[in-house]
């Protein structure tokens, strides 16, 4: 249980780095911003970047996951950032990749 809060915690903080970066290198691109913007996204996503590398499972698993963690990431960023509401059905959406990561990553092997 303590290892699979490790490894969610992990994709938050994953998550947060990546749509940071992303959306940096969008404001500068897009919004007019200055390169020094683009820049500090491109570092926000190089830290991205390494803080996958410290997952204790392999490559394909890793980003299976994390993209359930990521889908519900960027919706809140949306929301609270961009101030774009989501309705009922991105929530439900939200849901069914979070419980696909669950899964993926709680299930037992042998």
């Amino acid at each position: 249980m303590l290892e699979t809060l490790k490894v969610f915690g992990l994709f938050v903080v994953a998550a947060i780095f990546e749509i940071a970066g992303a959306y940096l290198i969008w404001q500068w691109q897009r919004s007019g911003k200055s390169v020094v913007i683009g820049l500090f996204g491109l570092g926000a996503l190089f830290i991205y970047s390494l803080i996958q590398t410290t997952q204790s499972f392999g490559f394909g698993r890793t980003f299976a996951t994390y993209g359930g963690i990521f889908i519900l990431t960027a919706m809140l960023w949306g929301w609270l950032v961009d101030k774009q509401v989501p309705d009922w059905w991105d929530w439900l959406g939200v849901a069914v990749c979070l419980i696909g990561a669950v899964i993926i990553v709680a299930a037992p092997r042998k």
